[in-house]
């Protein structure tokens, strides 16, 4: 069993809430404040669930620089009250940090579930991430017409 610290409750939580704000502030047509409010509480229940020395080496490795300055730099935007610029700088920083995860995700939830569009999302996201060579030999193998010998 793994054990949770009551910061790590609180993080989740907060995390939690921060994500609540983000998805509500787009709702409302993009509401600065509720935008920046739901970033901030994000950031803090991430550092508060993993820590802070973690989430540092977290986004500051350098293959991810490039996605931490564009999710950094829309939180920025955004709490500057220019709310869709931000939001769309996030968005590429997210999938630019996280784009390592999704073929998991994906591939996890195809297999759980049994639904078959999960699966192929999952080959699509592996060939987007890096595994191109491994994911695309096997898909033009399986579509490609057999020739009649």
């Amino acid at each position: 069993m793994i054990s949770i610290t009551e910061w790590q409750k609180i993080g989740v939580g907060t995390t939690g809430f921060g994500i609540f704000f983000i998805l509500f502030g787009m709702l409302l047509y993009f509401d600065s404040v509720l935008l920046a409010f739901g970033n901030l509480l994000f950031l803090t229940g991430l550092s508060l669930i993993i820590g802070l020395r973690k989430t540092f080496s977290f986004f500051f490795q350098r293959h991810k620089l490039k996605g931490t300055s564009f999710f950094l730099g829309g939180v920025l935007v955004v709490l500057l009250r220019w709310p869709l610029l931000g939001m769309c700088l996030e968005t590429y920083g997210f999938f630019s940090l996280f784009k390592g995860f999704f073929p998991v995700a994906f591939g996890f939830l195809g297999n759980t579930s049994n639904i078959p569009f999960l699966s192929a999302v999952s080959g699509l996201c592996s060939w987007l991430g890096g595994d191109a060579l491994r994911w695309g030999s096997t898909w033009s193998q399986s579509t490609a017409p057999r020739r009649a010998q």
